[in-house]
């Protein structure tokens, strides 16, 4: 339950499981006398009850003197004012790195992701004002165990809302990733857009796309992983998001599709598919899809994988599906390849019962040429074919072959098969 009062929250973050090595630092800052509080998604985190990771300290220390303050340091990011301070665990017999970001104010955002200048503060309510939504703008100073929600966060959320800290239009035309980072906030903790941060974000889009694709593949993929994305995917639809950073499907499916994506299993890439496939129709539809996945730069696997999964070789397998057709399973599975199987079964939403039947379909089936019982190598070398395409078109007419009937994937009957196809 998340805390419904200052003091509640207080008691909240007092236990903690903050690392001690941040403690430590923390402590070694108030006793230089400057001010060390943790804040953002960890101090969040623990108030919604979430294991929370990723804590940063920030202080009204200014690099110079966090460098002062310790024995060892690494300016890991001096220029905005992280310096990276340098413990000692002797339990790990190893230096542990803790990032101490002084209290910035920023100048004016020229590119739409980063400030033209920095500027460094003394007060925490100051930094705090600078920072996307109320939920994340929240401090605790571990060592006098003082808790500071200047703008409201802790109320956002236990009533369930993610606001702009200020102005929203500001907040979202400063950093256009805030955008997405807000859906995926709505997908992630379970909340929902104040209104006015809603509509903010239509006037933000020229902004957003200034984005790098990388940074927002890694919002989608959070907001994709997430328990129940449609929290997120209704805003970016409601926004006009969505037509920024994917295809969106055909009017008629909007609603089926993003009911499919919760019901799914949380896999990233199956869910993405799922999202793309209603576009997928035709032709011209499988062009976009490529056209979006590969503009979002995923790895060679996710591409080749959403790709696969959104490909006319999907329409095949579902027709295969309803119902089972033992043979038709077979060749779609070997069209899409056996790795891929289980995941276009989630793709197509297919129950459990359906699931097994095409599981057991392909059991002791081969579905690529590299798990037939004969070699082309064997072919040549018993004087069937000579070396040359003929093989390669050989040995696929045999996994055809025995995509019929797995029982024929014998050495010796697919060589009496080879023979009987070169006569």
């Amino acid at each position: 339950m998340i805390p419904a009062t200052h003091a509640e929250a207080v008691e909240r973050l007092r236990v903690a499981d903050v690392p001690a090595e941040i403690v430590d630092v923390a402590r070694t800052l108030h006793a230089a006398g400057h001010a060390a509080v943790l804040v953002g998604g960890a101090i969040r985190d623990v108030l919604l009850g979430r294991e929370a990771a990723d804590w940063d300290l920030a202080s009204s220390a200014r690099p110079e003197e966090v460098q002062a303050a310790f024995a060892r340091t690494v300016p890991t990011g001096i220029e905005h004012g992280t310096v990276s301070v340098l413990v000692r665990a002797p339990a790990e017999d190893a230096w542990i790195p803790v990032e101490v970001t002084t209290f910035r104010g920023e100048g004016t955002y020229v590119d739409g992701r980063r400030p033209s200048e920095v500027t460094f503060l003394r007060d925490l309510e100051d930094d705090l004002a600078r920072r996307d939504f109320t939920v994340n703008a929240l401090a605790w100073d571990p060592i006098d165990e003082v808790f500071s929600d200047p703008f409201g966060g802790l109320e956002d959320l236990r009533i369930g809302v993610l606001r702009a800290v200020g102005d929203a239009s500001r907040r979202f035309i400063e950093d256009g990733l805030r955008t997405m980072r807000a859906v995926r906030f709505c997908a992630t903790r379970s909340l929902t857009l104040e209104a006015a941060t809603e509509a903010a974000i239509a006037d933000a889009l020229d902004v957003f796309d200034k984005v790098s694709a990388e940074r927002v593949l890694v919002e989608l993929t959070k907001l994709l992983e997430a328990p129940s994305p449609s929290r997120g995917l209704m805003p970016m639809r409601a926004t006009g998001l969505w037509s920024h950073v994917l295809p969106p499907p055909p009017a008629s499916a909007w609603d089926e599709t993003i009911a499919a994506v919760d019901a799914m299993p949380p896999a990233f890439a199956t869910r993405l598919a799922r999202l793309l496939r209603p576009v997928a129709a035709d032709a011209a539809g499988r062009t976009a899809v490529v056209d979006a996945v590969e503009a979002l730069k995923p790895s060679r696997t996710l591409r080749a994988d959403v790709i696969a999964w959104t490909s006319a070789s999907m329409d095949a397998l579902e027709a295969a599906l309803s119902p089972v057709d033992a043979v038709a399973v077979r060749r779609g599975a070997a069209d899409l390849t056996r790795a891929r199987l289980d995941g276009a079964l989630d793709v197509l939403g297919a129950s459990a019962s359906t699931r097994a039947a095409a599981l057991e379909a392909v059991r002791d089936a081969p579905l690529s040429v590299g798990e037939l019982a004969l070699k082309g190598g064997a072919l040549i070398g018993k004087g069937v074919l000579a070396p040359g395409p003929a093989v390669g078109e050989t040995m696929r007419e045999l996994l055809a072959w025995t995509l019929e009937d797995p029982s024929r994937n014998r050495a010796d009957a697919l060589l009496e098969r080879a023979r009987a196809l070169t006569t």
